[in-house]
């Protein structure tokens, strides 16, 4: 499947949507189409910590969506804070999950998705599948609802590689829908986005030492 072109225009509406915000952290509601960080491209400066920056300069991303992925943004707004937060992703310690429509009925209600991947060199910055080289990578799903040929599915990644959740799915035969990198041109075709959403994140709060879990409303 080749990268399907696009026209970087990051939406502005809008701009900033911030969930929760103190001395240490902020929590954003990242959309759809947005960069988390700036491209090499100066058409592509303006992005989600750029414009975090305008309001709370010295605001430095944890960790990052996919331009096309929408949901729960967390980032620090000190060097202690970065520093404790990123720690607590690279340990695994915090819980992430996400909501997504993909097509086709699921065969069960429950599974997990443990697939190695590694990028896809020629064709990057797309993923894929290498039982030889890749990275170990772990999927956790559960059912929601299942309603004519598309179902939606709760996600939990156990791992936090590049297009993960996008390259298992499509590999288990059931690509999201509007997935301009892995889906066929009509699954690509129904729907005006790419149907992942980041909803649910908790982490220990770097200075209170107490767990926040923060939730995000599913777009789709």
């Amino acid at each position: 499947m080749l990268t399907r072109p696009f026209e970087y225009c990051p939406p502005s509406d809008p701009y900033l949507n911030i969930l929760y915000q103190d001395d240490e952290i902020i929590i954003l509601d990242k959309p759809s189409g947005l960069l988390t960080v700036p491209g090499k491209d100066p058409k592509h400066a303006d992005c989600l910590e750029s414009r975090a920056c305008e309001k709370f300069p010295g605001a430095k991303t944890v960790h990052r969506l996919d331009m096309d992925t929408s949901g729960l943004i967390i980032m620090g707004l000190n060097k202690i804070a970065h520093r404790h937060l990123s720690l607590q992703f690279q340990n695994r310690n915090v819980e992430k999950a996400y909501e997504t429509l993909v097509h086709g009925p699921m065969q069960e209600k429950a599974g997990k998705i443990d697939l190695p991947l590694i990028c896809d060199w020629p064709n990057r910055p797309k993923q894929m599948v290498d039982h030889e080289r890749g990275k170990k990578s772990l999927t956790e799903w559960h059912l929601i609802e299942h309603q004519q040929n598309i179902s939606r599915i709760h996600l939990i990644p156990h791992t936090g590689r590049s297009h993960q959740l996008r390259v298992h799915l499509m590999s288990i035969g059931h690509p999201i829908l509007g997935d301009r990198f892995y889906a066929s041109d009509e699954i690509y075709q129904m729907h005006d986005r790419l149907c992942l959403h980041s909803k649910n994140l908790t982490i220990m709060h770097p200075v209170l030492k107490e767990k926040m879990s923060f939730e995000s409303k599913v777009p789709f």
